[in-house]
Formats: C-alpha cells, sequence, structure tokens
C-alpha cells in the first residue's frame, strides 16, 4: 500500500512552498537593488570573503553549463515530477527525509520560475573562497535548497539499515 499521509505532503508542501518564497523575494530583492555585477558587502570589511552579487545565469546550478536555459526547464519539470513520484510511492518516509524533498522541490521551481519569467537564474549569493581562482561561483537560495536537500537524503540513505531501506522505497511490482 502506498505511504501518502497527511504529514507527509504537508511537510514537503510547507518546505517547499517555504523555499520557493525565500528564493523569489531574495532574488526580486537582489534585481530591486543591485544593478547586474554590482555588489554589496553585506557585512562591512568582509567583502573580501562574501559579498551579495547580482549576477545572471542561463546554465545550471552554481554556473555549470550556461546557455542551456531551454533545456534546464524540461530538467526541472521532470525532476518535480520524479520528486513528487518517488514521495507518492514511497511506502514511509522520515521527517528528514520529507524536508529533504522539499527542499528540492521548492529550489527546483525557484529556479524554474526564474528561467520561464526572464529566461535566466538570478544569481546573487558570492563567497569568495579562492578568489585568485574563481572557483566557487555566485549562487542562490534554490541552489543552496537543492543541495543541502540533497545532502540529506544522502544522509538519511546513507545511515539507514536494511530493514529501513526496505520501508523508504518504492514497492516492488513482482
Amino acid at each position: 500500500m502506498r505511504f501518502r499521509s497527511t504529514k507527509t505532503w504537508s511537510t514537503i508542501g510547507f518546505v517547499a512552498m517555504l523555499t520557493l518564497v525565500l528564493d523569489q523575494w531574495s532574488k526580486a530583492w537582489v534585481r530591486s537593488h543591485l544593478a547586474p555585477l554590482d555588489s554589496w558587502a553585506i557585512i562591512p570589511g568582509a567583502e573580501k570573503y562574501f559579498t551579495i552579487t547580482r549576477a545572471s545565469n542561463t546554465g545550471a546550478a552554481f554556473g555549470m553549463l550556461k546557455g542551456a536555459g531551454a533545456f534546464f526547464v524540461i530538467v526541472a519539470v521532470v525532476i518535480i515530477a520524479a520528486i513528487l513520484y518517488y514521495a507518492y510511492q514511497m511506502q514511509e518516509q522520515s521527517t528528514i527525509l520529507n524536508i529533504a524533498l522539499g527542499l528540492e522541490v521548492g529550489g527546483a521551481l525557484g529556479n524554474l520560475m526564474d528561467r520561464i519569467r526572464f529566461g535566466q537564474v538570478t544569481d546573487f549569493i558570492d563567497f569568495k573562497i579562492w578568489p585568485r581562482y574563481n572557483l566557487w561561483p555566485t549562487f542562490n537560495l534554490a541552489d543552496a535548497a537543492i543541495t543541502v536537500g540533497v545532502i540529506l537524503m544522502a544522509y538519511v540513505f546513507l545511515t539507514m539499515g536494511e530493514t529501513e531501506k526496505k520501508r523508504y522505497s518504492p514497492p516492488s511490482h513482482s
């Protein structure tokens, strides 16, 4: 029997909507307060390490595969559908897994909305970890939510035993 509890869908939905609202609000704030490529030192004196820098991204998370925006619209829709189908098929879910799925759906929706509305994603979180080599691209809250969701999901699956893995896996159709 499929596990479709109100708690599961409420948690996934709440986390996804909260992620989406915070992501869209933060991007709107950046677009209205900073010109493209302008930076703001949110922590005075720390601009050498961290700034809010308005950037545009037509590729994937963290600036990968620039210019493939239309492809990523399709990928985002498929990923969102796959996550929701996975949640629907699960026999049982942990709260951490529900939060992870909500973060992933909310982040994917946030970047999808930008791609549809603007043809690109607004990035602004700019850690200057290795500034000499520019190894850490500018990103946004949606990218961070997706990354944290994947890390949480990996944690859940790597720390559970075989009995739990069966409970958190879709039912086999044999």
